[in-house]
């Protein structure tokens, strides 16, 4: 389950050497932002589902979510993302590879996960496993997208 996601956090990795990277036609932040963020995003979400309770989870019809989903694809320049998962910090490649590697460890985690653990997205509501899953290759789809539009121009 959790497969295409290591293999974009591994495409996330081998960009890091263009961390310094900017083009404002394509993005107002440099690769090494999308980088952090994509990996804050990811770390987070998992971090949340761990601790949710399967008991609570309800779903919730988002349309936003369904036209998200259907689509498979998020658009360019839509949303804002939360402070939280906003990078603080300067690009920093050693301990983005530190935190890439604790990534990776922590994505093993969702395979043993009760299918009714949960993560509530500020957009789309409450997602069960399998949404979150979803939600973050699309997610990080999206900010490679981004980054190798950066790379190429």
């Amino acid at each position: 389950m959790t497969a295409q996601i290591k293999s974009l956090v591994d495409e996330l990795e081998t960009k890091m050497e263009h961390s310094e990277k900017t083009n404002y036609k394509v993005s107002k932040v440099a690769v090494g932002w999308h980088i952090q963020h994509s990996v804050l995003v990811a770390s987070q979400i998992i971090n949340a589902l761990e601790k949710s309770n399967p008991a609570e989870y309800k779903y919730k019809f988002s349309f936003p979510k369904f036209l998200v989903f259907t689509l498979n694809k998020i658009p360019r320049g839509k949303a804002k993302a939360p402070d939280r998962v906003m990078p603080k910090e300067a690009f920093n490649t050693a301990v983005m590879k530190n935190d890439i590697l604790i990534l990776k460890n922590k994505l093993n985690v969702l395979d043993g996960l009760d299918s009714h653990k949960f993560f509530i997205h500020p957009m789309f509501g409450p997602l069960n496993l399998k949404a979150t899953i979803k939600m973050l290759k699309l997610h990080t789809r999206h900010h490679i997208g981004i980054i190798n539009d950066i790379i190429k121009h």
